[in-house]
Order: C-alpha cells, then structure tokens, then sequence
C-alpha cells in the first residue's frame, strides 16, 4: 500500500529533503504521513486551479516543485490551494530546492532537453554544466534553447562570442553566474534582472534567460515517470499546466 509517507522516502531517496536551501520550505506541507494514496497529481504550482483539479479527479496527494506554503499562512482563505486541500483530504509534498539540488533533478534534465553532453552538475552548486553538440553564436543558441524548450520569450545578453559549454540552471539561479562563468562559455537559466545581464554584458559574459515556467516545467514532469515506475498501484496524473506568465 502506497502512503504518503512512502512517497516522500522515495522522493526523498532522489533529491533528499535535507538538502534544501535554509529559506526553501519543502517536505510534507499538508496532510497526513499515513494517508494511503491510491491516485495523486505532479504539478509544477501548486495553485489553486491544480487543487480544483486533483479534487475533481479524487486524488488524495499532490507533488508539486514550488512549495504550496512559502511564507507563514496568517489566516486560511476560503478558495486558497491551501483550503481546497484540506477540505477535500488532499495532502501535498513539495520538492524545491532539494530537487534544484539532486543529481537527478531539474538541472539534469535541463541539461538532457538542450542536447547537452557529458552533463554534470558543478560542485557546490545547483548547477549543470555540459558541450554543445557544435560551437553556436549567442543569438543561435538563444534561438535554439527557445524551440527546444518551447519559450516565446527568450532574452539574451549577446557578447559576440562563440559558445561551446553551457552552465544551465532552471528558475532563477542568479547567486550562481560567478560559478558559471568559471565553468562554462555560457550561462542559462530561467529569469534575471535586467541589471545583471547589463553587468555580464559589460564584463563580455554571455547569459541566456529561457522562461523560469519553461526552464523547469518540462525538466520537473518526468518526476511522474519515475513514480509510476516505482508505485505502479498508484495512478499519477500531470496537470496540465501553461505558463502564467503570457507574452505578444
């Protein structure tokens, strides 16, 4: 019998919980470690919509990546993800910054889906770091990171030079661009602000920022694979997210 807690172990045996950042609030956030699971839901936000979405198709736990409970609640909303959850029984495990962290999480799918080779994470950091298959211009590779992660909106610092390694971080990993410069030709992760990519500019670094939903959504997913692979007495639904994030 598959329970939430067992779940949680597995997760726990990829991307242990332990290893999450001092800020990140991942782990069991709402429900009961015995709760026996029989259908669950893997989502990238744990809002509201996928709450609505797993109650409807009687799913008694959600996995999401972005933790369900960040910031203390101060008071419980009707509607809210948190509420839904709790009416309708429905216990939620999110895994951040621990799966950021594991060798076999986001980054190493971020990797796999640019085409990278030899991916490996980089010491001390969430990141991977890996060959392009042929060297690429800035502009060809931002071209080419948007058709393979399927983001309208790619935005680039362009230096002029050619890439071959790429560091890669999905989300927003911008502590990270020193590494990354000693590491790669390139960095791309999902979003930065606009004055670090003028500094890297003007320091001749090229950085690449993809979409935070489309650097992580796809490279989160295949976490359902994996657990119906090991819990195959339990149906994993994907919600169908979109990137709330629209562009023109």
């Amino acid at each position: 019998m598959a329970t939430v807690k067992s779940i949680y172990e597995y997760i726990d045996k990829i991307a242990p919980f332990a290893s999450q950042e001092e800020w990140d609030n991942s782990g069991i956030l709402v429900g009961s470690q015995s709760e026996e699971i029989k259908k669950a839901v893997v989502c990238l936000d744990a809002t509201k919509e996928a709450a609505r979405f797993a109650a409807a198709n009687g799913a008694q736990l959600i996995i999401s990546h972005h933790p369900i409970i960040f910031d203390p609640v101060n008071s419980l909303q009707k509607g809210s993800a948190v509420y839904i959850c709790a009416q309708n029984g429905i216990s939620v495990i999110s895994a951040h910054t621990n799966f950021d962290n594991s060798k076999k999480g986001i980054n190493r799918e971020l990797a796999k889906r640019l085409g990278l080779k030899n991916a490996r994470q980089i010491k001390d950091s969430f990141l991977f770091v890996g060959e392009l298959e042929r060297e690429m211009t800035v502009r060809e590779l931002a071209e080419f990171s948007a058709k393979a992660l399927g983001s309208d909106s790619v935005r680039f610092a362009d230096c002029e030079k050619t890439v071959k390694t790429v560091a890669v971080g999905g989300g927003a990993c911008d502590e990270y661009i020193e590494i990354a410069m000693k590491a790669a030709d390139c960095f791309l992760t999902g979003e930065l602000k606009y004055h670090i990519m003028l500094d890297c500019r003007e320091l001749g670094y090229p950085v690449i920022a993809a979409g935070h939903y489309e650097t992580e959504y796809l490279s989160f997913m295949p976490l359902a694979d994996e657990l119906k692979k090991a819990f195959p007495e339990v149906e994993f639904l994907s919600a169908d997210q979109k990137n709330p994030v629209s562009a023109v």
